[in-house]
């Protein structure tokens, strides 16, 4: 009987208690293959959709916060690799040699480095349109907020944020609004579809004729590695573009799986997306996403890996977790932690158990301030802010109607 691995550090590892056997396999979850995927999908339930439900302020409010939290997870985190890997991958690298094939999932930086001159230029255009053609994931982030005005419209005939929010519950529904917020939702719906009916097109070039075109070729190194392309002599420069711009897909074992550009790229489009629908309903639902959204995305994008340096760099400041953490501030897999305690001597247990327990607060911490700070209270101050920004406003107004009339 075969033995997975990465899961030997459970089967070898006494009794560790329930607790701490559960934070485990979390972690376990993070440090697999396609750890930044299920992490963030996790990450994203507990910090979106379960304070947002908790704090919902109507039943439409209920609905919209559960659909687009649910439907934006899934698209983002699961989607490029089923596109990418499942249905793009084996269209198009059909013309290529098979040995070329087999190097697909390896990042564009890396193949630059090599400086196979022949290879790339086969290679890159076929990545460039496989970024391309994954271009639909951050397009449909994009709609998914015109997909939730049309759904509320629908549902439950409201299209005004006063309505949706209860911040006005007797405020008479607006016809000529519900039109203007359809309208603009079934425009922008349409405009996504154009953009990426673009993308395929510019897909099939760079397939057919990436390999002959110095043009095409200085685009695909653009779209793959954009810090290599433009900072060739600022490594500092080069490494942040590549990683947070580039719409390359991270390799999973020599499979094609989500990588940070492409998460940054669904975090800028899909905000273009909240910030245009927020405004179609109103100013309050615009103020409203303009507080949290900056937040969130950030938060999204590196806030949490920032966070979890900064835990890292106090904790070995202080003396603690040395046996995990070293000075560059990295931390040791899982699946490594039984042969680190194998290595130290004596009793092989109990040191694996504190090994163990550092690795849960060294992974546990910065996602428990994520669920806190950045679920409960980012989603608590905001729905109280808009209605105190709300009953500011209309004290204003009334007070400005009382003057007029005087």
């Amino acid at each position: 009987m075969k033995t997975n691995k990465a899961n030997i550090s459970f089967t070898n590892s006494g009794n560790i208690g329930i607790g701490l056997k559960a934070a485990s396999k979390i972690i376990s979850v993070q440090e697999g293959g396609a750890g930044l995927s299920n992490i963030r999908f996790i990450q994203d339930s507990a910090t979106g959709l379960v304070p947002k439900a908790v704090f919902a302020r109507s039943r439409a409010d209920l609905a919209e916060n559960s659909f687009l939290e649910l439907s934006e997870s899934i698209l983002v985190y699961y989607f490029p690799a089923l596109l990418g890997e499942g249905i793009f991958r084996k269209i198009y690298s059909k013309k290529l040699p098979a040995d070329l094939k087999q190097q697909i999932s390896k990042p564009a930086v890396e193949l630059l480095k090599s400086n196979n001159v022949q290879a790339n230029k086969k290679l890159l255009p076929v990545k460039a349109a496989l970024a391309l053609s994954a271009f639909a994931i951050p397009l449909v982030e994009f709609t998914l907020n015109y997909f939730k005005n049309l759904m509320t419209l629908k549902v439950f005939k409201q299209s005004d944020f006063e309505n949706i929010a209860n911040l006005n519950k007797d405020k008479p529904k607006d016809k000529e609004h519900a039109e203007k917020v359809e309208k603009s939702a079934k425009k922008n719906i349409k405009l996504a579809g154009c953009i990426y009916a673009g993308c395929l097109a510019l897909s099939a070039l760079l397939l057919k004729r990436g390999d002959k075109s110095k043009f095409l070729q200085n685009l695909s190194q653009t779209i793959l590695a954009p810090g290599t392309k433009f900072f060739k002599n600022n490594k500092k420069k080069a490494n942040f573009f590549n990683k947070y711009l580039s719409l390359d897909f991270a390799d999973n074992n020599g499979k094609l799986a989500l990588s940070r550009g492409q998460l940054t790229s669904c975090v800028l489009v899909g905000g273009a997306g909240y910030f245009g629908a927020s405004k179609d309903r109103g100013k309050q639902n615009f103020l409203e996403t303009l507080f949290r959204y900056p937040i969130v995305g950030f938060y999204i994008i590196c806030g949490n890996e920032l966070l979890e340096k900064g835990f890292r760099k106090l904790l070995y400041k202080n003396g603690k977790c040395r046996e995990l953490i070293n000075e560059n501030l990295e931390v040791p897999k899982l699946k490594d932690l039984r042969k680190i305690a194998e290595s130290k001597g004596g009793n092989v247990d109990a040191m694996y158990k504190k090994l163990l327990k550092q690795k849960v607060l060294i992974a546990g911490l910065p996602l428990l301030f994520g669920i806190g700070v950045m679920g409960f209270f980012i989603a608590g101050s905001s729905n109280l802010f808009t209605k105190f920004r709300y009953n500011k406003e209309m004290k204003e107004k009334a007070k400005n109607k009382s003057l007029s009339q005087v």
